[in-house]
């Protein structure tokens, strides 16, 4: 995903974040221009935890959404769907016995 330049990131653009992002990502997450995030890396006051990796640095977007306040992503309905379409594919349901205590 390419989050549109110049603008925040909206809440659906952050939720289809992958694993994790580059620094000019997140740097437009959290409202930051380029230079001002890697000047808060180098300064150790970057709001949330990053890898370097070479000459790159690469920020958790699980970090990343809880600087942002995120602590939890919303479940969608359609999620629900698919989750339950793919249990019953997956793991069929089996009849079970049950007592009836009427």
């Amino acid at each position: 995903m390419t989050p549109r330049s110049g603008a925040s990131l909206s809440f659906a653009e952050a939720f289809d974040l992958p694993l994790v992002v580059d620094l000019r990502t997140a740097a437009q997450a959290l409202g930051l221009c380029p230079a001002t995030a890697y000047k808060l890396i180098h300064q150790g006051g970057f709001p949330c935890r990053f890898l370097r990796l070479g000459w790159q640095y690469r920020i958790p977007t699980a970090d990343l959404l809880r600087a942002l306040g995120i602590e939890e992503r919303p479940v969608y309905p359609a999620e629900l769907r698919a989750g339950a379409e793919f249990q019953e594919q997956h793991f069929p349901a089996t009849q079970c016995e049950t007592e009836d205590y009427a």
